[in-house]
């Protein structure tokens, strides 16, 4: 039997030892650096002998802290493994849910499901981390990362997708008044364009033909602008040709202040997924979140009847690791 004060600080010791320093687990535990590094000594003093070989550069485990992070951890995982068992069972979502997601998308779309989630749920603690660039989803501990776009390879993460996001070519109807509406790909260089950008890069606009090839159009720009919102509203303005998210602009489309142009061509789609770390037994607050964003993203999933190629329905047992 593991007595309790060593289960207690067994989750810190564990959590040093993966990441390699306090600072890195205290902020995957959401404790402070001093609380882990208590929780270590406490440990050290309890099973008499040192678990790390600290520098001011470095922690690494010494041949006992070894032996105990391999048992450590198996015994660390049948305890979770087990709460999350009763949770099932109970059908109880509790504890802290940290996800990380894409600013806009993630303020707009994400945290609106997992709020309502929360609020079904009352012992849910949500804690959202809103940022564009790419996090460790272990090593910064997070449950859960949503991210959009191409994935790159993580070992050790289990992926689902979560929705698609359709793209559109949109303006304002002053322009269009006023320089014409584009009937095809060939028109887009004689129109002013409002560009997703950053310093000497600018995203091309992506357009399947049949075949499985892609058209890449970069139009005449004089505004670039490295977050999406910016964009549209600059397109509402009366600023140009805008290439941005159906779910983004479909309030302003219903609402006339945005048209979109090239209905007829297929839409390119970017894919969201959720991530997170393998496990025996996935927690059952991060399998409801993602079962909850697969339900209500297929919505934002759809474009207007009649659209040309719309992708298929996402299936709810989709999951594979990366």
């Amino acid at each position: 039997m593991i007595p309790g004060d060593i289960l207690a600080d067994l989750p810190a010791f564990i959590a040093a030892a993966e990441a390699g320093s306090f600072s890195a687990a205290a902020s995957r535990l959401n404790l402070t650096r001093s609380a882990v590094g208590r929780s270590i000594a406490r440990l050290e003093h309890r099973l008499g002998v040192r678990l790390f070989h600290r520098t001011t550069r470095s922690l690494v485990l010494t041949d006992d802290g070894q032996t105990f992070f391999e048992h450590g951890r198996r015994a660390l995982a049948e305890v979770q493994t087990a709460t999350a068992l009763l949770d099932s069972g109970r059908r109880i979502i509790a504890g802290r849910l940290r996800v990380s997601m894409p600013v806009l998308f993630g303020r707009l779309r994400i945290a609106p499901i997992l709020i309502r989630l929360a609020e079904a749920h009352p012992a849910l603690e949500l804690d959202l981390n809103f940022s564009d660039r790419l996090v460790d989803v272990v090593d910064d501990g997070f449950d859960l990362v949503v991210r959009n776009g191409q994935l790159r390879h993580w070992p050790g993460l289990m992926v689902r997708r979560i929705a698609y996001q359709l793209m559109r070519v949109c303006a304002a109807p002053r322009y269009l008044d006023g320089a014409g509406v584009p009937a095809s790909l060939a028109d887009l260089p004689r129109h002013h364009a409002v560009l997703y950008g950053r310093p000497g890069y600018a995203r091309s606009w992506l357009f399947p033909q049949p075949g499985g090839s892609t058209t890449e159009i970069v139009p005449p720009s004089r505004m670039r602008f490295d977050e999406v919102g910016a964009i549209r509203d600059a397109a509402i303005s009366g600023h140009g040709l805008a290439w941005l998210p159906y779910w983004l602009i479909r309030d302003d489309v219903d609402a006339g202040r945005l048209v979109t142009v090239l209905d007829h061509l297929p839409a390119h789609v970017f894919e969201s997924h959720a991530l997170w770390p393998q496990t025996p037994h996935l927690p059952l607050r991060v399998r409801m979140a993602i079962d909850a964003l697969v339900a209500e993203l297929q919505e934002e999933s759809t474009l207007p009847r009649g659209s040309p190629a719309r992708p298929e329905p996402i299936s709810p047992l989709e999951t594979m690791s990366l």
